[in-house]
């Protein structure tokens, strides 16, 4: 990938946020795997808060493109759009990240620490996310509803620091700092100098489509197409402008590149579809992989997808990895 082709990801933008619940009198009954419990409460609560109309469906709602959470939960491509056309679904600007611990009882005042992460336009959203989150606590939270309150709100900066974006104490939702953007992504990419191996955990279940099939493999090739494939839409459907890449040249170089190890191995995992009123199979890779070869020019994807994920399912938490240089 050329210098020309990194030179848009520097406007490619991002906030984290560590969010705090605590459980009330009569603690949560929650499942193994929080992602779905969490992103389907907080849709519902969302569409009831910002939702003039009262529609079951935002298709050929008036107010559909000035409206919040049409634009955060129903995300559509304009009707002129010139690319990503065969696109299945356009990805969300938000993920949820549920806490790694499988644990599915918390005892009245435990606490419930997950992450959230709003990309391009949806980071001007985050008053409602924090206002949503505060209803979600008192409405109920997983078997039974049972409430929990909402008690802190923190934005992780590129360099680690820590800013307190909301109290339950004072219920003052305060100014964010500077988003991260993908110049922060290229100056750790030159930071971590040459680059001829790399280790990869998937922590949450990864589903990687290639030739119209899960992978049952990580692929380095397969990877990067997932990466390619994510961060293009979301630019330019959250972002707003295209990324010009040599994305065949790049697919090309990336088959040269080994899988040296491999402890991945596939995990099935469910989830409740309230809307289709059915469980849904998520299955997806887990484990490490480590990669050998030239991967220099690869490093900036693999960083900037190691926040925002890859594959499907990432609004739920899924595809999410770590990287070891």
């Amino acid at each position: 990938m050329s210098a020309s082709d990194f030179a848009q990801l520097k406007d490619f933008s991002f906030a984290r946020y560590r969010v705090v619940l605590e459980a009330g009198e009569r603690g949560l009954l929650l499942p193994p795997y929080k992602g779905s419990t969490l992103r389907g409460g907080f849709g519902r609560i969302f569409r009831r808060i910002a939702c003039a109309q009262r529609r079951g469906d935002c298709r050929g709602c008036m107010l559909k493109e000035a409206c919040p959470y049409a634009y955060v939960f129903e995300t559509s491509p304009p009707g002129d759009t010139r690319v990503l056309k065969n696109l299945e679904a356009v990805p969300r600007p938000f993920i949820i990240e549920p806490p790694l611990e499988t644990k599915t009882e918390y005892g009245p005042g435990e606490q419930l620490t997950f992450g959230l992460v709003l990309i391009g336009r949806a980071v001007n959203y985050l008053p409602y996310f924090i206002v949503c989150l505060d209803e979600l606590g008192r409405e109920g939270l997983g078997k039974g509803r049972r409430p929990c309150q909402l008690r802190e709100v923190q934005a992780l900066g590129p360099d680690g620091a820590v800013f307190t974006v909301f109290r339950s104490d004072d219920r003052t939702v305060r100014p964010a700092p500077a988003n991260i953007t993908g110049a922060d992504i290229l100056e750790r990419a030159h930071r971590a100098g040459e680059c001829t191996r790399i280790e990869l955990e998937f922590l949450t279940p990864t589903r990687l489509k290639h030739h119209d099939r899960w992978a049952n493999r990580p692929d380095f090739h397969i990877l990067v197409r997932g990466l390619l494939r994510r961060l293009s839409s979301l630019a330019y459907f959250h972002h707003g402008w295209e990324w010009q890449a040599d994305f065949a040249g790049l697919i090309a170089r990336a088959q040269a590149v080994n899988t040296a190890q491999s402890s991945t191995c596939w995990v099935d995992w469910e989830r409740y579809s309230a809307r289709q009123d059915t469980r849904i199979a998520l299955g997806g890779l887990a484990g490490s992989v480590v990669y050998e070869g030239d991967l220099m020019e690869f490093l900036p994807l693999i960083l900037l997808g190691e926040h925002l994920h890859v594959g499907k399912g990432a609004v739920f938490g899924l595809g999410k990895y770590v990287v070891r240089l």
